[in-house]
Parts: C-alpha cells; structure tokens; sequence
C-alpha cells in the first residue's frame, strides 16, 4: 500500500505547526508507560506536536521516561494516581489550541476518571481518537459517541468490543466485519476491530481489513502505538477512515518487520515505533 503524498513531501517552508498538535490524555501510576508508547509512535509519525495530560503526581517520573521532543500537562489526579474529574475546566481550556485529541491510554476504570472521560467525548469539537479505557468509559453509554460535534475513531479489541454491545467474544469474534459495520452506522463512527486480520469499518458502510501484522503483537502497548500512528495521519490532515486504514497497515508491517529481527517472541511495542520509519521509506 502506498501512503498519500501529503503524508511523505513537505515543502520547504513548512513548520511544526503544520503537522498538527496532538492531545493526550492518557497515563496513570499503574500505567504511565501507555501515554510514553503512544506519544513517540506519534512523533514517528509525522505529528509536529504532541503533549500528554497526566496526573500531576506522575509528573517526576514522566519527565524521565517521555520522548524529549513531548510536552507534559499535568492535571488534578485521584487518590488511585490517575486523573480526577476535576481536571475537566483545566482540559477544556488547553484543548482550545489542539487539533486532535486522544483520549484512553493507560487511564484506569476510576469512577472518577471515568466520568470524566464521557464528559469530554459529550462535550467534543476535535477530531478524536478513543482507546483502551477511553472505550471502557462508554460500556453502558454508546449514545455519548453521537452527542460529539466531530466523528470518533474507536480502537477496541474484541473483548472492549463486546462490553460495548452487551455480547460475548466469541459471538463478536466470529462477527467481525458484520459488528463492525453495524456499530459504525449507528453510531456515526470509524471503528477499528483490533485483533488478526483488523476490520477498519465507517458509517458509510465502507470497510477495510487489514493483513499486515503477526501473533507477536499481542504484547502490551501495542494498541497505545496504533492509537498514536493514527492521531498522527489524522493531524496530518488525512480523513478519519484514511487515517485508521493507513495506521492500521503500517503498524501491522512494521510489527512484522519487528518480528523478522526480534522474534514474534520476542517482540516488545517499542520494537514496533522503531520500525515506524522504515516503513514510511518502503511505502512511499
């Protein structure tokens, strides 16, 4: 597959600016190293910018394990170290200077960060992209996805996907395409179907499945690196399906350009945003 043009030229006076800047909201004391994977696969992605909102009690330790090039905002976090519902004003007014939010990422099922999450998705303008506990949060509150002003990625693995629609793993597993398709029209979405052969489906009945990828990537934070290649197209000005499409290809062949020099085995996320350029190269 051969990646748009505007994905690999840039012309000469272009800046950071340009190339978006992403937001997101991700990280908890359990799972700070979600927000760090998803991050950097987006800044080798193309992203120009990229700041992850993190409980403020993570903000020492983040500093140390965060690419250089991302900013950190930290927010009101829980007594369980993740972040608070308090933090909404504070988010609110940051995402005024975004382009594209991220919302999922390593946050926890707080009750208190949970709320939070579905007033943001309610309250959205941005293009997003929702992940992990971002779609744990929606578990008994589909209808949130419709009450944002822009179209919603949704990344779930089969287990997520079936909490969403009140079914069992096995029902959805050999319902992929047909669930897919079905929860991206009503609820006006892209979906993106983890697991072998990814379904990429949108409520215009479109759907893409993809055949890159190995059992290697079953590994933890490999969904956090997928999550970022996409916010990364789409603040590069690709449309939600594309954006979803394209990620959900490159991740998959840089996973398995991974395995081929790791082992599937052996094979660990940050393998994957390693081979991130390489494969940009081969497919342009």
């Amino acid at each position: 597959m051969r990646l748009p043009t505007r994905l690999l030229r840039r012309f000469k006076l272009a800046h950071k600016g340009d190339f978006g800047h992403i937001f997101i909201l991700a990280g908890s004391s359990r799972y700070a190293g979600a927000a760090s994977l998803c991050s950097l696969a987006a800044m080798r992605s193309g992203a120009g910018l990229v700041t992850i909102g993190i409980p403020k009690k993570l903000l020492a330790g983040m500093i140390r394990i965060k690419p250089a090039e991302v900013m950190l905002l930290p927010l009101p976090d829980t007594l369980n170290g993740s972040i608070s519902f308090s933090a909404y004003q504070k988010i609110k007014y940051f995402l005024k200077g975004i382009s594209i939010l991220v919302v999922g990422p390593g946050l926890t099922q707080d009750a208190s960060t949970q709320r939070l999450i579905r007033k943001i998705i309610s309250k959205n303008d941005l293009p997003i992209v929702i992940d992990a506990d971002g779609i744990n949060a929606l578990a008994g509150y589909p209808k949130i996805l419709c009450a944002g002003k822009s179209s919603a990625i949704i990344t779930p693995h089969p287990a997520e996907m079936a909490r969403l629609i009140g079914k069992s793993v096995g029902y959805v597993q050999a319902n992929r395409k047909k669930i897919a398709l079905e929860f991206a029209k009503k609820h006006r979405i892209i979906l993106v179907l983890k697991g072998h052969h990814t379904v990429v489906a949108d409520w215009k009945n479109r759907a893409y499945i993809n055949k890159t990828g190995n059992p290697g990537m079953a590994t933890a934070g490999s969904g956090d690196v997928l999550t970022g290649i996409i916010a990364a197209f789409l603040a590069q000005g690709q449309s939600a399906f594309d954006s979803a499409k394209l990620a959900v290809y490159i991740h998959g062949l840089a996973g398995d350009m991974a395995a081929r020099e790791k082992t599937e085995i052996g094979l660990i996320a940050s393998d994957i945003i390693e081979k991130i350029p390489r494969v940009l190269k081969r497919s342009s």
